[in-house]
């Protein structure tokens, strides 16, 4: 049987229909003693999370194992998934994610992938985005080949040293054949970039500089000052986030004069999915839109004013004239951006505020908690969201995986990318991490050291 909410309005139309006056009229036949009057003896309603967790909790009890906490991040983040996005995704017209080139079969479609670059230029305060990149890595790699296209007659590129590392590998494996100097720029004591190397590495030859923020390390950038440095002369500048909701509390990057955003979009929607697939957003300026990889939807009227959705710009030379192409990117991302779009529309503007808020109480309770075992140091003292490096004085590895066999999955040990850091931890907090779980981290890490 199904639940149908009403409004008082509808519960009064819906009296008037059948002609009676109240509820209490309605249900006059069943005799008085028999009435509830007052409120049944049950406990206060509990959130999807809770009750999803106190399901998972007996089914883990009767299949006689425990459950895992996680604190792993560096660029994939374990965040709640309504249900409502497995539901509606699975809907026959979402099975296939092909290209939606006949709109006249493909409304529904384009109706999701257009509401979902609005959603995208909403969260980056940007003026256009699309709905066609494979994931964060390929993303950044597109967003320099952009620059490359638009800034023809220079050769340079400017990356901070505080870029996801995997990013770092994936442009650099884009320009491999092509004459572009790659210019890498270090990190400060703080954990954020060197803006005084910033500046003396680009120059009249730069065509983009490239920083993301909050950093592989967790740290929030500088954004406003990057920016600047890059108007100044005149460079354009990119902005890479991993972690979407960290938009949740910070400053959009379109508040900045930001030229180009891009980054991953699996925080909203896309569970981890042991790796994939993910979703790479880009977002730009309305005057560089005919640079964008992929394709571009937009929104028209028929000839008999209906409002229709369209491909508005997607160059045909990336399926026939590859040579020509601004993308060779050609799959449709609609899937995964569809279950991203239904994620922001169920929670709102205010759930995204929300969960950022928890994300980085969760965080600052940690740090804390960590702290207060006087065990550990934290090398950067840079601001942070949801996420930040802790060094343990011993090989970060062995520690993860003696934390592992206590079902504490501590982070991610930074000595697989810097065999420098070998004693430090990367750790990300979300929304479903408890108090109870942070305190157990904490404990069981001062017990290890």
């Amino acid at each position: 049987m199904k639940y149908l909410p009403n409004s008082g309005k509808e519960f009064d139309e819906i009296l008037k229909e059948i002609g009676v006056g109240s509820v209490d009229e309605l249900f006059k036949v069943i005799p008085e003693e028999l009435r509830l009057t007052k409120p049944l003896d049950l406990p206060e309603g509990k959130s999807e999370v809770e009750v999803l967790d106190i399901l998972r909790n007996l089914s883990d009890k009767t299949a006689g194992v425990s459950k895992y906490s996680s604190f792993l991040g560096a660029g994939a983040y374990n965040h709640y998934v309504p249900t409502t996005v497995g539901s509606l995704i699975s809907r026959a017209e979402f099975y296939t994610a092909y290209t939606p080139y006949q709109p006249e079969v493909s409304q529904g479609t384009l109706l999701a992938m257009f509401e979902y670059q609005t959603m995208m230029c909403h969260l980056t305060g940007m003026e256009i985005a699309n709905a066609s990149l494979y994931d964060g890595a390929s993303a950044t790699a597109e967003a320099v080949l952009m620059a490359d296209r638009i800034q023809r007659k220079k050769n340079k590129i400017v990356m901070s040293e505080g870029i996801h590392p995997e990013y770092l590998e994936t442009v650099k494996t884009y320009l491999w054949n092509l004459p572009i100097e790659i210019v890498t720029v270090p990190l400060q004591a703080d954990g954020s970039t060197d803006m005084n190397a910033l500046k003396n590495a680009a120059d009249d030859s730069t065509a983009i500089i490239m920083a993301q923020s909050p950093n592989f390390f967790g740290v929030i950038e500088n954004i406003e000052a990057i920016a600047g440095a890059a108007k100044e002369k005149k460079i354009l500048f990119g902005q890479i986030i991993t972690e979407v909701y960290s938009l949740g509390m910070l400053k959009a990057p379109g508040a900045f004069g930001v030229d180009i955003v891009v980054g991953e979009a699996q925080s909203m929607g896309n569970k981890l999915n042991y790796g994939g697939p993910y979703l790479g957003f880009i977002a730009t300026t309305d005057d560089l839109k005919r640079q964008l990889p992929g394709r571009l939807i937009g929104m028209t009227k028929d000839n008999r004013d209906q409002r229709g959705f369209v491909i508005t710009l997607s160059t045909r030379e990336q399926h026939i004239r590859r040579e020509k192409a601004t993308s060779n990117i050609c799959t449709n991302e609609a899937l995964c951006a569809t279950m991203a779009a239904i994620h922001m529309s169920t929670i709102g503007e205010a759930g995204v505020k929300e969960v950022a808020e928890h994300c980085h109480s969760k965080a600052v309770y940690a740090h804390q908690a960590l702290e207060k075992t006087g065990k550990v140091k934290f090398p950067h003292s840079g601001p942070y969201f949801n996420e930040f490096v802790v060094d343990v004085g011993k090989n970060g590895k062995d520690i993860v995986e003696k934390l592992t066999e206590k079902k504490i999955i501590a982070g991610f040990p930074l000595i697989y990318y810097y065999p420098e850091r070998e004693n430090q931890i990367l750790m990300a907090f979300t929304e479903l991490n408890t108090k109870e779980q942070i305190d157990r981290l904490a404990a069981e890490l001062g017990g290890a050291l």
